[in-house]
């Protein structure tokens, strides 16, 4: 179905050849009617993205907003407890009794949510009022959602600037975190096979060749980061990489706030970093999704939304091979820009 605006979208959006798409959908088995690519970087999203690429390009930007926007599972959910604390004067209780996810609409979250799951997880939660309302929620667009939203509004996305307001940079905040890729693969290997809005059901190697081959949500990966790094002298942009997270979280802590022209005590970042530290975080209910594994679209008994957090966790799933084929990927795609990793200064 196409969106009655979508002539007024200024990028193409093809549909992924059909034998391509036929291939994938066995193996992600959420999806069921096919993907797109997005733009002259052909950006991976599902069929759904038709509906809502022209709301989410066309959507009002305040100048309080603030946008947290990565690759998925870059350090997304740690970035936008620690923004998020920030902005709001270090409010601990409004933290705790407001979900992440309703402190920060996933802006193209119900493009993910096919109609055949929707209707699934609503027959699995028929018997519970509530558990239906909160569906509805998640898998409604986040652009209505924000619409009505009272300033400031705290904004998640995985799509990559150019499929995000023109004005966006301009007028609101933006923090863009980026994370090693091969840590992010195997992460988000794992949050495919537990989200039934992915279902993924294949082993790492076949979800790393995905990966790399731009045959996977939000890929390519190397272009979606590139765009922000070219812009991280903009005085809006905030460019953080997860590994300064992991590695110095208080200097982190003090970046983001002098980003956002808020002072703390030398106690209050003390508390804040305990309350942003992995075991915390870990155990946090308000950033771990219990939305999603209340509804049964996170499986139960699978690994929480937030994993170990630990930066270079990727030498457990990769072999020699993998390796080798990662670090060719890795400076064939640095090759043309001055992007670094900061642990990785030698690539």
């Amino acid at each position: 179905m196409e969106n009655k605006h979508n002539n007024n979208y200024p990028l193409e959006i093809r549909d992924v050849e059909p034998d391509v798409a036929e291939m994938l959908m066995k193996y992600f088995t959420g999806e069921h009617t096919g993907f797109v690519r997005v733009g002259p970087k052909g950006y991976f999203l599902p069929h759904a993205f038709r509906k809502e690429a022209f709301n989410i390009y066309s959507m009002d930007i305040r100048p309080t907003d603030v946008f947290v926007i990565s690759y998925p599972r870059s350090g997304t959910t740690w970035t936008q407890e620690l923004v998020w604390m920030v902005a709001n004067d270090l409010d601990y209780e409004k933290s705790n009794k407001i979900p992440l996810t309703e402190r920060y609409p996933f802006l193209e979250f119900s493009v993910y949510v096919h109609p055949i799951m929707k209707k699934r997880f609503h027959d699995e939660n028929v018997d519970s009022e509530h558990k239906l309302k909160i569906l509805e929620y998640v898998s409604q667009p986040a652009t209505e959602q924000l619409a009505i939203s009272p300033s400031p509004r705290f904004v998640k996305t995985h799509l990559p600037l150019s499929l995000l307001p023109p004005s966006l940079l301009d007028t609101a905040k933006v923090i863009y975190v980026a994370r090693d890729p091969r840590d992010v693969a195997v992460s988000f290997f794992h949050l495919n096979k537990s989200m039934r809005t992915q279902g993924y059901i294949g082993d790492f190697k076949t979800y790393w060749q995905f990966f790399i081959k731009d045959l996977h949500h939000w890929t390519p990966y190397f272009e979606h980061l590139k765009e922000s790094w070219a812009k991280r002298h903009h005085p809006n942009m905030m460019f953080l990489f997860y590994e300064e997270l992991s590695k110095d979280l208080r200097a982190a802590v003090e970046r983001v706030s002098k980003f956002f022209g808020k002072q703390f005590t030398e106690k209050q970042i003390d508390q804040l970093c305990d309350h942003l530290s992995i075991e915390n975080f870990k155990v946090n209910k308000s950033v771990n999704y219990d939305v999603m594994r209340e509804l049964g679209i996170l499986i139960p008994g699978q690994a929480t939304f937030i994993r170990n957090g630990k930066a270079g966790g990727w030498r457990d799933y990769f072999d020699d091979e993998t390796t080798a084929e990662a670090d060719k990927w890795i400076s064939d795609n640095l090759r043309d820009t001055d992007f670094r990793f900061p642990h990785m200064a030698h690539t």
